[in-house]
């Protein structure tokens, strides 16, 4: 009878701590990313509630009370594009936010909306 050989199968030692880097770089990341997704929901949901106000005074009103109970530190009312479309009220606003990765590297995430 011929003799078997088992082969091992699986990842190495170095394949595992190269795979836990590569997981955990990712994770902070993301762990960075997040919170300026959830900010950007955030604004979204003040310039909804804003752009029923009467006139741009009003919406800018509206979307600073917004902004100081949601804590929206990346955009203020100045920034905001108010226009008339018809009989209600237009709201665009647009800004970046960067994320330093390592060294000179950065995550450049561009946050843009426009009201309905």
């Amino acid at each position: 009878m011929g003799s078997f050989r088992s082969r091992q199968s699986g990842i190495s030692f170095f394949g595992l701590i190269i795979v836990i880097a590569v997981l955990a770089a990712v994770g902070v990341v993301v762990a960075q990313a997040v919170p300026t997704a959830v900010e950007y929901q955030a604004a979204v949901k003040a310039a909804e509630r804003a752009k029923d106000g009467a006139n741009p005074v009003e919406v800018r009103a509206a979307f600073d009370r917004s902004a100081q109970i949601d804590d929206i530190k990346s955009i203020t009312a100045r920034d905001l594009e108010i226009t008339r479309a018809g009989d209600r009220n237009v709201v665009k606003f647009a800004y970046n936010k960067e994320i330093h990765m390592f060294g000179p590297a950065f995550l450049l995430i561009k946050y843009a909306y426009q009201t309905k």
